[in-house]
């Protein structure tokens, strides 16, 4: 191994199920060989045996389409809002001046502490569980946004102002172009932050979904629903990772991955 060096794809597939299989063996060891009690970690056998009497029992894959449900739309909303916003701020240096301060200030603000006021404003329904994840996405999305357009090469800003383009042709034929790549790698990582911000607001006054359930398996001590729950969001999120960045390469196939 050397620092940076690039290693072929079945090396890296191969590696990281390697580390799966080393962290479900040493899980395995710690469990059925009697070292941690299962009433505080269940084995892995009995978490596949709760998990599958879940979907097959008690419709949970149901709660796990309204999870992902959450999870697009109140992403989808954020994107809507914060790309432009981004772009503008990137762009322009007096919105950046008017918008920053207050952007720089929210992003720090964590989402769960919006649940108790959101349940007022909102309800319990939907609206209240996309709030949660459109606050928690939308600041962190506007600002990496806006660094990545103001971080732009002023060369290529100069040279399409020397070949006749206007303020606005700059920003559709320069900015957005050379950092759509970058502004699609942005919300593939901010969408993993999105999922963390769903079980938030599932955990509090939900009827459905893979929080609502988590919640219901600590009253009963299920700790086998409990880690199924968790990896089920695991396997979704690596799943939503892959097709991210599959889309991303075919869009920007110019952008090395």
């Amino acid at each position: 191994m050397r620092p940076l060096e690039p290693i072929s794809n079945p090396a890296r597939i191969g590696l990281g199920i390697g580390f799966f299989i080393l962290f479900f063996a040493g899980w395995g060891l710690a469990t059925l060989g009697g070292f941690v009690p299962k009433i505080f970690l269940a084995d892995p056998i009995s978490m596949v045996r709760d998990g599958w009497r879940l979907l097959m029992q008690f419709g949970f894959g149901y709660e796990i389409l309204i999870t992902i449900w959450r999870v697009v739309g109140g992403f989808v909303l954020a994107a809507i809002v914060a790309v432009p916003l981004g772009i503008l701020m990137g762009a322009y240096k007096p919105v950046e001046a008017f918008f920053e301060p207050f952007v720089s200030f929210a992003r720090y603000l964590p989402a769960s502490a919006f649940v108790p006021l959101l349940i007022l404003w909102a309800g319990l329904g939907e609206t209240q569980k996309l709030l949660v994840i459109f606050i928690g996405s939308v600041f962190q999305i506007i600002l990496m946004v806006a660094v990545d357009v103001g971080n732009t090469r002023r060369d290529l800003v100069e040279a399409a102002y020397t070949l006749g383009a206007g303020d606005g042709g700059v920003v559709r034929r320069v900015l957005i172009p050379m950092n759509a790549p970058e502004i699609a790698e942005i919300l593939r990582l901010v969408l993993g932050w999105a999922w963390t911000y769903v079980i938030v607001a599932e955990l509090i006054g939900s009827s459905a979904g893979i929080g609502h359930m988590i919640i219901d398996s600590q009253a009963l001590m299920a700790t086998g629903q409990i880690i199924f729950g968790i990896i089920v969001i695991g396997v979704i999120g690596l799943v939503s990772d892959f097709l991210f960045k599959l889309v991303n390469r075919r869009l920007f196939p110019w952008r090395l991955a």
